[in-house]
């Protein structure tokens, strides 16, 4: 597992825009926009257990993010890496508020179920390259 560079962990935790890229059944790609974060040295989305990207990454555990910072969308960040750990309940739920709350100022809304995917970062780069 590869530290977070300062670079990137500056990126990851100031509300950036990123896409989240997993794999498909048919090996094609999928991308989504996401909420992102960070604990400790990974990486952290989440999303509803159900939707196409949980499917995708409990089959496949392989992603790929592009983050464009808020405070310099010319300066793009990428990570690939791997979700190593599934967090749901009252854990999953301290993290989705903390990154919530700095992208909307206010907790997610609990009526929507929610499950935490931790990626290990094996990849990033910043700036085009």
């Amino acid at each position: 597992m590869s530290a977070l560079e300062p670079e990137v962990r500056r990126a990851l935790e100031d509300t950036p825009i990123a896409h989240l890229a997993t794999v498909l059944p048919d090996g094609a790609p999928h991308v989504t926009p996401v909420f992102v974060g960070t604990e400790g040295e990974h990486v952290v989305v989440f999303t509803g257990p159900g939707s196409r990207k949980a499917r995708n990454l409990r089959r496949d555990a392989r992603v790929a993010l592009s983050v464009a910072p808020a405070d310099d969308a010319f300066t793009p960040v990428a990570v690939r890496g791997r979700v190593v750990r599934w967090l749901g309940g009252e854990s999953a739920w301290e993290l989705v508020d903390r990154i919530a709350v700095a992208y909307t100022g206010q907790p997610y809304d609990r009526r929507l179920t929610r499950v935490v995917a931790l990626i290990e970062v094996e990849h990033q780069t910043v700036g085009v390259g």
